[in-house]
């Protein structure tokens, strides 16, 4: 039996990382679409079990945490239309938190709702991974407040709120638009303990939302490059996050945000990456 290569393991999967959709990438590499899609399972199984085992005891000060939509398979309004509601279909959301120090992603949570169950389920997970009191920032939604306070504790966490303020933008005479209202201006609460007001933002965890839209086909506004499975979403979020953290020099830092964290001491190449892979989850080539 022929399996895939080496190389051609590591070129499919750099296409994947730099924002190819699945189609480009067999184009691409001359691999047929089911290989494409076999080899993203198995590389993002293996990203999420390395990153979950190597992601702990985080030394990290100040976390910012956000929130960002996409869906799988039609948007929510069109599963219920045809009375799809919760079947693994319509909204995907993905809850990220990022170290304001290092850029280090040290987890998300992908759910189908933006409830108070997915944020505390995210936040059990935040708090696990962290080695010490840290101040946390996060936007103004409701579910985080209770999530927080359960899983850190309400006297273990300098936790804060950064809640914008949202008005018409009188520059938009369209009667439909796919972006937010024109924000004019923030406000900073402190929720629990002492934050710091210098430190409450999360511009951080924003600009790495925008890092996962422009970094994954799955994630770029009005095209057809959305998941159809909710399965491959997933995979494909903890292989973006792997070489993220690992792969990606970060412009600032000049290394990788798992560097400068102290959890990785070189930058990993997609090679690497592969080598996670084990190896009876190869895929074979028809």
């Amino acid at each position: 039996m022929n399996k895939l290569s080496k190389e051609r393991r590591a070129q499919i999967v750099r296409c994947l990382v730099e924002g190819n959709s699945v189609r480009s990438t067999c184009r691409i590499t001359g691999t047929e679409k089911r290989t494409v899609l076999r080899l993203l399972v198995a590389a993002g199984k293996a990203c999420a079990e390395y990153q979950d085992k190597t992601l702990r005891d985080l030394k990290c000060r100040r976390v910012q945490c956000d929130e960002i939509w996409s869906f799988v398979g039609m948007k929510q309004k069109t599963a219920k239309r045809h009375g799809l509601h919760g079947l693994n279909v319509g909204d995907a959301w993905t809850w990220t938190a990022i170290d304001a120090d290092t850029k280090l992603v040290p987890c998300w949570y992908v759910s189908k709702t933006r409830d108070a169950g997915a944020a505390y389920e995210f936040m059990s997970d935040l708090e696990g991974r962290l080695a010490h009191r840290v101040q946390l920032t996060t936007d103004g939604h409701h579910a985080y407040l209770d999530a927080v306070g359960d899983t850190f504790g309400y006297m273990g966490v300098d936790y804060a709120m950064l809640v914008k303020l949202y008005g018409p933008d009188p520059s938009e005479a369209a009667e439909h638009r796919y972006s937010p209202a024109q924000c004019i201006g923030a406000e900073a609460r402190k929720i629990f303990g002492n934050p710091d007001p210098a430190h409450i933002s999360t511009s951080y965890v924003e600009r790495s939302n925008l890092t996962m839209r422009m970094g994954m086909r799955r994630f770029t506004r009005l095209t057809n490059g959305f998941s159809k499975k909710l399965e491959n979403h997933v995979y494909q979020i903890a292989l973006h996050f792997m070489w993220y953290n690992f792969g990606r020099v970060h412009q600032t830092l000049r290394v990788t945000p798992a560097m400068e964290a102290g959890v990785a001491d070189h930058v990993w190449m997609v090679e690497e990456i592969v080598d996670l892979i084990p190896e009876e989850e190869v895929v074979i080539l028809k």
